[in-house]
């Protein structure tokens, strides 16, 4: 019953604005009751209207057919809970809503408040997103292009691999040259902390940058922090085997979380959706040297994909001998594996074939959007009319596209605009 009154308020429109983006939110009780804690019914059909693009308090306030005071009152609002991202431009605010995940979900964790029960809420995202699956399933498993990858962790690489690592594929070069870094708290283990199942990994060390960061630093939900305390963390997540785990792109990436394997949403998707690759790994593999491996198993418990199993040596003197053996099928290429091994007799080596990396957000959305039939909503966003130079941003990476991925654009948008330049591309 609440879920059909629920539906028919502005929290259902809500809903649908939410799955015109590529990241959406599959509808569901728990759902409707994570969005009744984080948003007044009326601040949901508010929303609901807001577009997928960046906007101005202005073009909001003809949407909502509001005065231009009120409105910005409701949009710094909705910013300072971490519901709207907020950015300068030119004096001026731009506002964009960003989606749940990564976005508001792990904002309403990133720090202890008193405006909403963090208990109840750490319990419905975990129902909805650890027990229901229809979520995290939608997020991290359909298409190609995925929300995040992981890092090397530098310190694992040898020499000869360090000449080979690109800055982006580098968690050290995304702090170094961030024009904003900031530190929260691990939405994942705040989470679990509050059911009770929290690990003892360290809680204020999830990383993000540039507009996003300044964002979240301006309201309160994260700490401003130098370029130096931004590597003394990633120095610190590495001595804690964690994962780091980002943003899918290669230039401006927005977040780095410190991942465990017990806790972290991502880590559990790639154990237990593995062969959908839902997360992408990095351009590395282990190599195991079993002559000198003598199964001791702290890879094994370090790595939190479970990729590395202890099996027997075969060793007809020692019966009882067990070597590590990694399955590369599931194995993120993480290092964490190579710091733990004692012996030394772990190694990385380069995948026979480059992790292709979208380029920015822009062409990640796009390829998202085309891979999950959503394109049209980028394309046809009725809330604002898109600028030239926004559609020409779409468009300019569909037109790079491989011809089976321009192929699915066209048929997707019906657009005959889309489907001349793309032949024109061709001739």
């Amino acid at each position: 019953m609440a879920h059909n009154t629920l539906s028919r308020s502005g929290y259902h429109e809500l809903v649908d604005r939410l799955n015109r983006f590529p990241q959406g939110a599959p509808p569901s009780e728990l759902l409707f009751k994570i969005l009744s804690m984080l948003f007044s019914e009326k601040e949901g059909r508010l929303v609901a209207l807001l577009p997928i693009k960046p906007f101005t308090a202005k073009q909001a306030s003809r949407i909502w057919k509001m005065d231009l005071a009120s409105t910005k009152k409701v949009l710094d609002t909705l910013a300072g809970r971490a519901i709207l991202v907020d950015i300068e431009q030119n004096g001026e605010s731009t506002y964009v809503l960003p989606p749940p995940m990564a976005g508001f979900f792990e904002f309403s964790l990133m720090r202890v408040r008193n405006d909403i029960d963090q208990k109840v809420l750490s319990e419905l995202f975990y129902e909805y997103i650890n027990v229901e699956e229809e979520f995290i399933r939608a997020l991290l498993t359909q298409g190609q292009t995925q929300l995040g990858r992981v890092f090397v962790q530098e310190p694992a690489l040898s020499r000869e691999n360090a000449l080979h690592v690109l800055d982006y594929e580098r968690a050290t070069e995304v702090i170094i040259n961030a024009p904003h870094r900031a530190v929260g708290t691990c939405y994942c283990r705040h989470k679990m902390q509050h059911l009770g199942k929290a690990c003892d990994a360290p809680l204020e060390i999830c990383l993000t940058f540039n507009n996003v960061a300044a964002s979240l630093v301006k309201h309160g939900h994260a700490r401003s922090i130098d370029e130096k305390e931004g590597l003394d963390l990633l120095q610190q997540a590495y001595e804690h085997n964690l994962v780091q785990f980002g943003e899918n792109v290669r230039e401006e990436v927005v977040f780095i979380c410190n991942c465990c394997g017990c806790c972290c949403e991502a880590m559990i998707a790639a154990r237990r959706f593995a062969l959908l690759n839902p997360v992408h790994t990095t351009n590395f593999i282990p190599v195991i040297d079993e002559s000198g491996c003598s199964g001791c198993g702290k890879c094994v418990t370090a790595c939190p994909v479970e990729a590395m199993t202890l099996v027997s040596a075969n060793n007809p003197a020692r019966p009882d001998m067990k070597v590590a053996k990694l399955n590369e099928d599931i194995c993120l290429g993480c290092g964490v594996c190579v710091r733990t091994c004692t012996k030394n007799n772990i190694y990385l080596k380069s995948r026979p074939g480059r992790v292709i990396t979208p380029l920015n957000s822009t062409h990640r959305a796009v390829v998202m959007a085309i891979e999950r039939g959503k394109l049209q909503h980028l394309i046809f966003d009725n809330r604002v009319l898109w600028s030239h130079r926004a559609l020409a941003g779409v468009l300019g990476v569909i037109l790079k596209l491989p011809p089976l991925k321009q192929a699915l654009a066209s048929q997707q948008i019906k657009s005959r605009y889309l489907e001349t330049l793309i032949n024109y591309l061709e001739i």
